[in-house]
């Protein structure tokens, strides 16, 4: 063998050509010229598009076809959860025919399949954010997509103000935003150029076909509140065994309608583990439409192999028992139908037990609507809500951004990490509130990772090294201190 034989087998393989096509069926595709049009000629573009347009998986072709993620560096798109990134990295490898860790790679917690050669790198905002810290301008990338702008997590939030400074510096930097719903002049507004003209927006719809609304109330299968009947006192609470039977009823209803996958939302893990038994022992007992139904579970912390399975036909029908996990960007194939209980695991901040606490609460108007969205992509939907329309009109338009709700303790030390300006100063989306920033200052102090004039300590420096919650990256930063196995 040569020298140069020899050199050529120990260098990594140059990445081929990918042959970029998209699929007819997705109205994001029918719009493609037009949005490569809008990323040639502004360096901010607002993508709004409704469940199911496609602009998830499309958008990364369009730019890799603009010449984008090309001579070393890499379009780089996040997702707020690690199941959305790993299933749409497999999903655009395969339509770029490709194999998942070259051209197209995706970097979570704790695990990296990406390559020198990466063109499209899925990763979570949250490690998005986590690079900052050695690359401020993000010199990595050439295009950011930052996917589902509209969950408004404070990475997300974080992230969109960082970047408004950032692009002030880096004018070859392409920002993609997009949002699933009619919140997008907020983003458009935030990053007006410097003539003061906003972003602009392109709309795409999404859902394919009609999808009709159904409501069942569990307090009609619950005997103590048929018993209030007529009683001018709101019911605030439903028997458990109600909400089964609801359900229950709710799954025949809707095996009896035809084929096709149902989705049944509900707040979280637990849950899902207790109506998986109810509805197996449903299915094995019960005759016709529901016998030999699959029931599957779909969450942020299942295993690989399991996420693989439902993204896998088998040729049966299924039950996929979720959380709002598959209310966004993931998207379960087969799905005709919904079951929404309208509630959800939300992260509250209390101040004064200095905790955050996983509470169930009832959805907005806007995730409800998106779950609904989820059903009548491959044929008429229908979406059974279990609770009442009247309870639907009484609920928020929009969720509460996870900056209202959260400690900004961490917000704060990786600020003071990166040398930006204070944090009533910094162009967050939505300001925070007053009380939420003297706490974050406060409980930095105590950590002792500020000093009285608000500068970063040694310990703090350390603790803006790790991707943690401060309290946690103090008392790991105390135990390597003490030689204590952490």
């Amino acid at each position: 063998m040569s020298l140069k034989e020899q050199i050529q087998a120990v260098l990594p393989p140059k990445p081929s050509a990918l042959r970029i096509s998209y699929p007819e069926g997705l109205p994001v595709s029918l719009r493609r010229e037009e949005i490569k049009s809008l990323i040639s000629s502004h360096q901010v573009v607002i993508v709004c598009g409704e469940t199911g347009s496609g602009k998830t998986t499309q958008l990364p072709k369009m730019c890799l076809e603009l010449g984008r993620g090309q001579n070393g560096v890499s379009i780089v798109h996040t997702q707020p959860r690690r199941l959305a990134a790993t299933a749409t990295a497999r999903r655009i490898a395969q339509e770029l025919e490709c194999e998942l860790g070259e051209q197209v790679g995706f970097k979570i917690r704790f695990q990296d399949k990406t390559h020198k050669h990466t063109a499209i790198k899925l990763v979570t905002d949250g490690i998005l954010l986590a690079e900052s810290q050695r690359d401020p301008l993000f010199k990595a990338y050439d295009t950011i997509i930052i996917d589902e702008a509209h969950e408004r997590s404070l990475n997300i939030d974080f992230l969109l103000g960082y970047l408004k400074e950032v692009l002030l510096k880096r004018p070859d930097l392409k920002l993609i935003v997009t949002s699933a719903t009619i919140d997008a002049e907020r983003f458009s507004t935030h990053f007006a150029n410097a003539l003061g003209q906003p972003a602009p927006v392109i709309e795409v719809s999404g859902r394919l076909y009609p999808v009709e609304v159904r409501y069942k109330d569990p307090a009609g299968f619950d005997p103590r509140q048929r018993a209030k009947a007529g009683q001018s006192a709101a019911v605030t609470e439903v028997d458990e065994d109600a909400l089964v039977a609801a359900a229950k009823e709710a799954v025949d209803e809707l095996c009896a309608l035809g084929s096709g996958n149902i989705l049944f939302f509900l707040p979280g893990e637990r849950e899902i583990r207790d109506m998986a038994k109810v509805l197996r022992a449903h299915v094995d007992h019960g005759m016709g439409y529901t016998q030999g139904m699959e029931i599957l579970p779909l969450y942020s912390r299942l295993s690989a192999a399991d996420q693989d399975r439902i993204f896998r036909s088998s040729g049966t029908r299924r039950i996929v028992l979720t959380t709002n996990v598959a209310e966004t960007s993931l998207t379960v194939p087969g799905i005709r139908y919904v079951i929404d209980t309208g509630s959800a695991r939300v992260k509250r901040y209390s101040y004064r037990n200095k905790v955050e606490q996983l509470q169930v609460e009832r959805i907005s108007k806007a995730s409800a609507n998106q779950r609904a969205g989820r059903c009548g992509r491959v044929a008429s939907g229908v979406c059974i809500r279990l609770y009442s329309e009247e309870d639907f009109t009484t609920r928020p338009d929009f969720t509460d951004p996870e900056i209202v709700r959260s400690s900004l303790a961490a917000v704060i030390l990786r600020m003071k990490s990166l040398h930006l300006t204070d944090v009533e100063q910094f162009p967050f989306l939505q300001r925070p509130p007053g009380r939420a920033i003297a706490d974050g200052y406060q409980l930095l102090t105590e950590l002792h990772a500020l000093d009285d004039q608000g500068r970063l300590t040694r310990i703090g420096k350390d603790l803006a090294r790790l991707p943690l919650d401060p309290r946690i990256a103090r008392m790991l930063a105390e135990a390597a201190r003490f030689g204590v196995p952490a």
